[in-house]
Parts: C-alpha cells; sequence; structure tokens
C-alpha cells in the first residue's frame, strides 16, 4: 500500500471515529471501496444562517501526489455563494490553492469550507452577483437570495 492510500484510510478513520463532533460535515467517505482518489462530502447548512436546512454535496478529488498537493473540491449541489462558481461548483478558497500544506487533513479542509459559506469573501468573487450584494451591503437582498436556492437545489423534504 502507498504512503497516499495509508493516509487516506488513516483519515477516514479518524473521521468516523471523531464525526459527531462536527454535526456540519454529513458524509465523508471515498465514493466507492475500490478508489480512494475520489470521495463524497455532504454538508449541513448550519443554524441561524441563510443556507440552514439545505444539505450540500461535495466531489473530491485526490491527487497522486497528496497530502503535497491539495484536492480538488467543488460543489456538486448549486450553491449561492460570492466565493463558489455558480455554474461549476469550482470554490475559492486558499487552502485549496496557494495557501496549502500537508497539515490539512480531508476533513479540515471540509470544514473550512463549511466557515466559508458563513464568511464569505466578497473581493474575490466567482459569484459577482453575491458579492455584489455584500459589497453594497445589502444583507437582507443577499441572505434572501442565498435562502431562495438553498430552498431551491438543497432541502430534500419539499
Amino acid at each position: 500500500m502507498d504512503s497516499v492510500s495509508r493516509r487516506l484510510l488513516k483519515e477516514l478513520r479518524d473521521f468516523d471515529r471523531e464525526s459527531s463532533t462536527h454535526p456540519e460535515i454529513v458524509e465523508l467517505s471515498p465514493v466507492d471501496d475500490d478508489d480512494l482518489l475520489h470521495w463524497k462530502a455532504k454538508l449541513a447548512g448550519l443554524k441561524d444562517t441563510p443556507y440552514e436546512g439545505g444539505v450540500f454535496d461535495l466531489s473530491i478529488q485526490i491527487p497522486t501526489t497528496y497530502p503535497m498537493q491539495p484536492p480538488t473540491i467543488q460543489f456538486e449541489t448549486t450553491i449561492c455563494h460570492p466565493n463558489i462558481h455558480f455554474k461549476t461548483g469550482e470554490i475559492c478558497l486558499d487552502i485549496l490553492k496557494t495557501a496549502w500544506s500537508p497539515a490539512w487533513t480531508l476533513k479540515s479542509t471540509v470544514l473550512a469550507i463549511s466557515l466559508l459559506l458563513t464568511n464569505p469573501e466578497p473581493s474575490s468573487p466567482l459569484n459577482c452577483d453575491a458579492a455584489n450584494l455584500l459589497r453594497c451591503q445589502d444583507m437582507l437582498g443577499y441572505e434572501n437570495l442565498i435562502r431562495m436556492y438553498t430552498q431551491l437545489y438543497a432541502v430534500t423534504n419539499k
């Protein structure tokens, strides 16, 4: 077994053991047992945020050079956020690019994405409409837009 597989299996065991400590991560696991380089995650929208009630699917592609290189993570569920591309699900987050460190795990990276949902950075937008609402300080418009898209795409018990 190579070092990437050993690291990923350890991360999976650690997550399974500690999963109840992070209720915002509903799921974090390989897509299938034969491919440790393709994972999926489900993030729950946090209570008292415009994402509340939503469950958002993430696709995680892990390079063979992991953990020296970051995984590629994108939203599969359509989501409205200044730092997430509306059509592709690409995430603008420094740890997924230049600020990556091998100290990050898949769990800590997914937690950072969850934190990004409630702490957007409108100065580096992938969704200009959402970012402009924030820059104009139209919180009501911004939160209503997010709630609408969360209801449309991320709430499963309609």
